[in-house]
């Protein structure tokens, strides 16, 4: 028999870990960079009723720092249960099999979110851009707005909220110490788009176009849909589309329709100029990597591998018989 400590990590060691969103940015750039090298099948989903879903995210990194792990995360939106979506991560040593941890997943599901939002926008914003606008102003959203000041603290921004029920108003409460940052509130869906330099929605369930004038969508604009929904009549006219995943993104409906595709990644190889114009339409699907869990969750791992919280794991040593 062989015994091996577990690592059960909770939010709360997460937290006391003081994990900063730009290093939070640092750290997808770092996933996305080791993509071409990474084992990482398609997410798999089940839909046990309705809307819910159940999603499983596995992904091999490549060795790293002289380590090699495989990582799964299991997702599930569950309407009813709280919060509606929640996320586990078990951890594992690629080499070995061995199980190192397991850990909870909300908080690296937000962050690694908002992160690639960020890192999306400044890829992507046309020059001068100072104000970004955003509509969904749930857990996810904060993740992005967090990311996103982080990422300009050598100047001022102005974010820009679609107004919904009170959630804008909660939203500049959240983000009331932040110096660098000031905020907006506009009612008007036409107001809202049409000034858009940067929209970034965050909606979670979107069964229609959320904005579905095309005409104004101005030129220069980048479309960033967090959870990629009400947007499918800008795959049509806009100039370029950024996708995390081809194998993901290849499923949309209008994917052979866009007029130019390629992968985030590849811009920040060098492989790809990414824009080249301010004049230029881009949308940016993110759909979400177990790459970056995985990336997350062994970060995370390394730091806190001798906190005490776990248990121990026993294993047969021999083949079982049966």
């Amino acid at each position: 028999m062989e015994t091996s400590k577990v690592s059960v990590i909770l939010q709360e060691q997460i937290d006391q870990l003081n994990v900063s969103p730009k290093e939070c940015i640092e750290w997808v750039r770092q996933g996305f960079l080791m993509k071409d090298e990474a084992q990482m099948p398609a997410k798999l989903s089940v839909h046990p009723q309705g809307e819910d879903f159940i999603t499983s995210m596995p992904c091999l990194l490549p060795r790293h720092d002289g380590k090699k792990y495989f990582g799964q995360k299991l997702v599930s939106r569950i309407e009813g249960q709280t919060p509606t979506l929640k996320s586990d991560i078990t951890l594992y040593d690629a080499e070995t099999g061995r199980l190192l941890a397991v850990m909870d997943g909300d908080w690296i599901t937000a962050m690694r979110t908002g992160a690639v939002a960020a890192l999306a926008t400044r890829l992507f914003q046309r020059s001068g851009v100072d104000t970004y606008s955003m509509v969904g102003l749930g857990n996810i959203a904060r993740a992005v707005a967090l990311c996103l000041i982080a990422d300009n603290t050598d100047r001022h921004i102005t974010i820009r909220l679609m107004r919904y029920k009170n959630q804008a108003e909660l939203f500049i409460e959240r983000f009331g110490a932040y110096e660098n940052v000031t905020f907006e509130i506009v009612d008007s869906p036409t107001e809202f788009l049409s000034q858009a330099d940067v929209l970034i929605s965050c909606v979670t369930v979107a069964t229609e176009l959320l904005f579905p004038d095309d005409a104004l969508y101005k030129k220069g604009v980048t479309v960033i849909p967090v959870h990629v929904r009400g947007f499918q009549n800008c795959d049509l006219f806009f100039d370029k589309v950024f996708g995390d995943d081809t194998g993901q993104i290849q499923k949309f409906k209008f994917f052979n329709r866009f007029r130019e595709y390629d992968e985030l990644h590849h811009v920040l190889q060098g492989k790809n100029p990414g824009r080249t114009s301010d004049d230029e339409r881009i949308l940016s699907y993110n759909y979400g990597l177990g790459l970056h869990d995985v990336v997350f969750a062994s970060k995370i791992y390394e730091r806190l591998r001798n906190h005490e919280t776990g248990f121990c794991w026993t294993k047969q040593d021999k083949k079982t018989w049966v």
